[in-house]
């Protein structure tokens, strides 16, 4: 069912096969593409065929959601159940997930343009968010789960039958992820769950929970990077020992997020993912990956409202002529449009390395977190500045719902502040690049 879907700009004969391997031999086909299309704003030259490929059958999908679809989702603050499943139909939620599990077998650098082409086609971040965990938390399940795991645990999500959410993020630690309190207790052949976790997206529509817990004691840790285990679990709301709780938030309400508290939560012991106390270190593979995630649904957002702005600027006339050529108003949309494209280039160089880095012994894993946190910075500011100057190219109907540019600065706001604030950014890049003290 892989990568069905079609662009309109595509010729007639273009087609996307079910299956990876014939679909890989179709990129290496000439293509045509038809000349009635739009040059869009954001500049495509130097992606791959790939890359391509997914913009254009991503776009396929997204177009049967307009912005009305999601500035209804945004009032009612209902699940987008609709997009996840033409994406899963398509076999688009296993795109960075391997082929002999049903997965595309494709890496974060297609996965990254997919997000960022759903949150372009209007969705924003929330519906890039709706498929978002179930990309980047299956991560290092698919890397370090067992064979029978990976079997277990990932065929039914690519297909779209399950969902997942990450469990990491804690009250009371907050960016502190040593210090993590929520704790798995052996017992025999289970772990007994207990404590609490804080904006855990999706989880009032996700069966299951990648979990992020202390199997070591606070007080008998000797390092804390080695005291921490993940795990793969069965998220049953009924059973005994799981109170989820919703938060109302201020954007992007088509996607809950959720408090959660777990008490003496029993999950069996082959939930396990690699061995105790690696949790941190296979964790990390993940974080990485989210990092160039949302720093492309940063940059999609980014782009739709920017794209809104210039469209309202060269149609509004005032004082006899379009406000789009006063410079007041031109200039700011200029300068919002070069930021993203720059934000662009890091996004996907920080992609293309977390792939590479795997396959090529001369791309670190310290180069690959510099580059991930680098582009998430960059592409979150990006997509603030073109929002905001979105809304003030309207004027006063920025402000109004039915220009869509309000909703998208709402949500323009989550990529600075997950799922790590610009500020630890700062702190990582001045500590471990520039080589200065530690400030935090």
């Amino acid at each position: 069912m892989l990568l069905k879907s079609i662009s309109p700009c595509l010729s007639a004969s273009s087609h996307l096969p079910a299956v990876a391997s014939q679909w890989r031999t179709v990129l290496q086909r000439p293509r045509s593409f038809s000349v009635s299309c739009r040059r869009p704003i954001m500049e495509m030259s130097g992606f791959t065929p790939e890359q391509v490929m997914v913009r254009e059958a991503v776009s396929k999908i997204c177009s049967n959601f307009p912005d009305e679809y999601w500035a209804e989702r945004d009032e009612s603050g209902e699940y987008p159940h609709e997009l996840h499943a033409s994406l899963a139909k398509d076999g688009w939620i296993g795109i960075a997930l391997p082929e002999e599990l049903g997965g595309a077998g494709l890496g974060i650098s297609e996965a990254t343009m997919m997000l960022h082409t759903i949150s372009e086609s209007g969705a924003g971040i929330a519906g890039a968010q709706s498929v978002h965990a179930n990309v980047y938390a299956t991560q290092p399940v698919a890397k370090f789960a067992s064979p029978a795991q990976r079997q277990k645990m990932l065929p039914k999500l690519i297909k779209g039958e399950w969902r997942a959410c990450f469990g990491i993020t804690e009250p009371s630690t907050g960016l502190e992820t040593l210090k993590l309190r929520t704790t798995a207790k052996r017992d025999g052949d289970f772990y007994k769950i207990s404590g609490q976790k804080i904006w855990i997206s999706s989880a009032q529509v996700a069966q299951k929970m990648v979990l992020l817990a202390r199997t070591t004691p606070l007080k008998e840790i000797t390092r804390p990077s080695k005291e921490l285990s993940l795990f793969f679990i069965d998220f049953d709301k009924t059973a005994p020992g799981l109170d989820l709780r919703r938060i109302k938030k201020m954007g992007g309400r088509a996607i809950d997020a959720n408090e959660i508290f777990f008490d003496n939560y029993r999950v069996p012991a082959d939930s396990l993912i690699g061995a105790e106390g690696q949790g941190f270190e296979i964790v990390l593979h993940g974080m990485n990956a989210e990092r160039c995630l949302l720093a492309g649904e940063a940059l999609g957002i980014g782009y739709a409202a920017l794209k809104r702005a210039t469209e309202y600027a060269r149609e509004r006339v005032v004082f006899g002529r379009p406000i789009g050529q006063n410079q007041a108003i031109q200039h700011p949309l200029a300068a919002a449009y070069m930021n993203l494209e720059a934000a662009k280039l890091a996004t996907y160089h920080a992609a293309r390395l977390y792939d590479e880095n795997s396959k090529d012994s001369s791309i670190t894993q310290y180069a690959v977190g510099v580059a991930c946190n680098s582009a998430k910075y960059l592409a979150a500011e990006a997509a603030f500045t073109a929002c905001e100057q979105a809304v003030l190219a309207h004027g006063g109907m920025g402000y109004a719902q039915e220009y869509h540019v309000e909703r998208y600065l709402r949500e323009s706001l989550v990529p600075r502040i997950a799922p790590v604030s610009k500020e630890m950014i700062l702190n990582f890049v001045g500590e471990k690049v520039l080589g200065l003290p530690r400030s935090y």
